[in-house]
Parts: C-alpha cells; structure tokens; sequence
C-alpha cells in the first residue's frame, strides 16, 4: 500500500483499466488540467434503460470510498458499488463505428444496446 493524503492506494484492483482506457484517461487529465487530488471515480447510479448506470469521471476522495490502483491510473470507488463492479474491466475504443469507454462488467445480468446501463 501506498500512502496518499489521509488514504491509502490498495495494489489489489477491483476494477481494471485496458492500456487504452488508462492511456485515455491520462490525455483527459492533462487536456483538461485535472487537479492532482482528483481521481477517477467509477461507480454506479439508479437510471438508464437496464436500471442501473455506470458513472466514469475524476473527483475527490471522500469518507467512504475505497482506492486502488489499475494501469498506473488511482481509481475511487464507493465501498456501496463494489458488488455491482468487482471484476469490471474498462476500455477505450476508437474504431469507425464506435468511439469511448466501455464497460465489461461480468455481475451484469442485462445491459442494454448503447452498453452504458446494466441490471444486476
């Protein structure tokens, strides 16, 4: 473990990040002059069409979140989300067809056709 402000980083992920989703994210950092106390967030919010939607973007530590580390990237999670997420693999995709994160989230049960809701 690696010692962070008041927190701690686990070396253990519950959430892994592909080369191109970690490599995205930091072009995102630097592009958007993300502070250095900000880190990624991945979580979960009620909504979407399968009920459930995953929530991606940098934030702040708070009390009851959990950090780790994937791909050289420090990622935040509320301890809440962690069943809906544990073993999720982010990615970045950049193809004619298709361009962004996805998400392979294996405790999904349903997700619907644009890959960004799921039913656990």
């Amino acid at each position: 473990m690696v010692a962070t402000q008041s927190q701690s980083v686990a070396t253990s992920a519950l959430i892994s990040l592909t080369n191109g989703a970690a490599e995205q994210l930091r072009q995102i950092r630097e592009q958007e002059n993300i502070p250095a106390d900000h880190h990624l967030r991945v979580g979960v919010k009620g909504g979407g069409c399968s009920g459930f939607s995953y929530i991606l973007g940098f934030d702040v530590p708070q009390e009851n979140d959990q950090m780790f580390e994937s791909n050289g990237v420090t990622v935040i999670l509320n301890k809440a989300h962690a069943i809906y997420l544990m073993g999720m693999e982010v990615d970045f995709v950049s193809g004619l067809n298709n361009r962004g994160f996805t998400f392979n989230n294996p405790n999904a049960k349903d997700t619907c056709g644009c890959g960004t809701s799921f039913s656990a």
